[in-house]
């Protein structure tokens, strides 16, 4: 039997040129989504407003995400980092609400993100009545 001492995928790259999945959840109801992939995001100075901003303006400019243009994109929060446990959700992560990135100027190093992580981002309210109600449909 033999190890490797392979360097896990989050260290690769460093917090100044991150790659970040962001799930974009336009109906938690019908699980519809699509991710959106981020390259050479610079963990340490950016901040969860420039973030959310850049994430609002890949999906107004590029091709592809017509049918998310319509929904309020508002709140992003942390699905899970690499190498972590997922939820049975597959669509979001329904428990840690401490995990939603609340504070526009906070770094995202400083809310422990790193390469690798999976970040959601949805519209609050549509995510505050599937709590209340979480039917899913078809």
């Amino acid at each position: 039997m033999t190890t490797t001492n392979d360097p896990l995928s989050n260290t690769l790259a460093p917090s100044t040129a991150a790659t970040l999945t962001i799930r974009v959840i336009k109906s938690f109801e019908y699980r519809t989504s699509k991710n959106l992939v981020l390259h050479n995001i610079d963990l340490t100075t950016t901040n969860v407003g420039q973030l959310r901003a850049l994430i609002i303006e890949k999906i107004k400019t590029a091709p592809g995400w017509k049918p998310y243009q319509t929904v309020v994109f508002d709140t992003l929060k942390l699905y899970t980092k690499a190498h972590g446990a997922k939820t049975m959700n597959l669509i979001i992560n329904m428990d840690n609400d401490d995990w939603i990135l609340n504070n526009d100027d906070e770094i995202l190093t400083n809310r422990g993100i790193e390469n690798e992580t999976e970040i959601s981002i949805f519209n609050r309210e549509l995510y505050e009545a599937f709590k209340q109600h979480p039917d899913i449909k078809w």
